[in-house]
């Protein structure tokens, strides 16, 4: 018995401690080694917990790339937070990168306990590519796989139009899908990794926030997702950014952007209660 004590002390002791642990190896697909940075308030919790998905257009970054401006306010708030990596283009192609959003989902429940997450109280959030694969995740849930809220910083949703619009199909995607031409096949694998293809009821609730300046991903993505969302009887909200370009990074040298910041955590604090 004294020694099944001290072999549990260094657990408990993990267990308790609060502060940011980096580097966690959640899974190896194939031999890939992909990690996390996780963040754990003080206190006894267990905490509503937010999942961060880095943008890059499926190719690019990594946890600590672009969405670092949200976790001063997400850590002030009280929420724990974990920032995930995620096997990239073009050597692995959709759906490797959503298969591994899923997998840090089951992995951050199944390790609840130990890093005081309320498993009731998760929220998917990414930015970009990372808002693609959250919504992504979002709409096409399990109950292994379920989260509680979905906030989406300017994603594409519904591929389709997005690459119709622009009358070509841009490189990201190419490496992404395999793809190169708006032609049947390509069409077909577009509209299989669109969000938009998969909506219905009972989802999540979503909070989509986009610039209206975007040039990379157009405003109405967010609006005609939301818009669809709804008619499924799904709550949805869409923040606008007036004047925002496509990036979190570039609105930190904007005061007048900021506000999305307050908005984020309000939503998910009255989400998550």
């Amino acid at each position: 018995m004294l020694l099944l004590a001290k072999l549990l002390l260094p657990v408990l002791a993990v267990a308790a401690a609060a502060g940011e642990r980096n580097d966690i190896e959640f899974a190896r697909p194939g031999g890939v080694p992909l990690t996390l940075d996780a963040y754990v308030p003080a206190g006894k919790g267990p905490f509503a917990t937010v999942i961060i998905v880095h943008g890059g257009g499926w190719e690019g970054g990594a946890k600590r790339t672009y969405v670092t401006p949200w976790f001063e306010p997400l850590t002030k708030a009280g929420f724990a937070w974990f920032t995930i990596n995620y096997r990239l283009a073009p050597q692995h192609k959709f759906p490797a990168a959503v298969e591994d959003v899923q997998t840090a989902i089951r992995w951050v429940k199944a390790h609840a306990k130990e890093y005081k997450v309320d498993k009731k109280r998760i929220a998917l959030m990414g930015e970009s590519a990372g808002g693609h694969l959250v919504a992504f995740a979002g709409v096409r849930s399990e109950p292994e796989t379920r989260v509680a809220a979905v906030v989406d910083f300017y994603g594409p949703h519904d591929l389709v139009k997005r690459e119709r619009d622009r009358g070509e199909v841009g490189r990201n995607l190419k490496q992404f899908l395999g793809i190169e031409k708006l032609d049947e096949t390509g069409l077909a694998r577009l509209r299989e990794a669109s969000p938009a293809t998969y909506v219905r009821k009972g989802l999540p609730p979503f909070l989509f926030i986009h610039g209206t300046k975007d040039t990379a991903v157009p405003y109405d993505q967010s609006v005609l997702m939301c818009d669809k969302l709804k008619q499924y009887g799904n709550r949805c909200e869409v923040f606008t950014v007036e004047g925002a370009p496509h990036g979190v990074g570039p609105w930190e040298k904007t005061p007048e952007f900021q506000a999305y910041k307050q908005k984020m955590v309000e939503w998910l604090k009255a989400t998550l209660r």
